[in-house]
């Protein structure tokens, strides 16, 4: 019984070893050719040439400020006290409205009473404020000149970059609908 069950066991392995040579021989028909002539013909249809990179020119420096004309953005500059130049008042107490830069203030009404004319100004922070001609707004020293309904006209006082003077600026705030 022993040598039927050691027959039969090789028995299989010859008849599993054979039906995988005629897979293996059946999945290697043509295709080999294919991917032969594939492998033959992709040269043909790359581009032969590439470009040549650009020429790289010498780098050459320049001298900042050769001519003398630009101030040395390292050192200090010193603010005019010309007698009688136009100067701003630092010695007056500062207003709550000229804590905000002027883009984030909105004018959003204007009311009167007693014949003065208030305009009320939104914050960031959604607080209403009222302002009248002669108030300070904003942080370079913006007095309020003129108060309509379309729009809030101010003088500012600010610092030249180039020459440290002091000028004055016209500004408005318009109405937000």
């Amino acid at each position: 019984m022993t040598k039927y069950l050691i027959g039969s066991n090789l028995l299989l392995k010859l008849v599993f070893i054979a039906s995988l040579s005629l897979i293996l021989v059946a999945c290697s028909g043509d295709k080999g050719d294919d991917l032969d002539k594939f492998m033959a013909t992709a040269a043909n249809d790359m581009g032969k040439g590439v470009e040549p990179l650009p020429e790289v020119l010498p780098y050459t420096p320049l001298q900042y400020n050769a001519d003398g004309t630009l101030s040395d953005p390292f050192k200090a500059r010193k603010a005019a006290n010309k007698a009688g130049a136009l100067q701003p008042n630092t010695n007056r107490p500062k207003e709550a409205l000229e804590a905000y830069p002027l883009e984030s203030l909105k004018y959003v009404g204007m009311m009167s009473k007693s014949k003065l004319t208030y305009a009320l100004i939104k914050t960031p922070d959604n607080t209403v404020q009222q302002v009248k001609v002669g108030n300070y707004i904003g942080p370079n020293f913006g007095l309020v000149t003129k108060i309509d309904e379309t729009a809030i006209a101010l003088k500012e006082i600010i610092q030249d970059d180039l020459t440290g003077d002091w000028v004055e600026r016209t500004a408005s705030i318009n109405l937000q609908e």
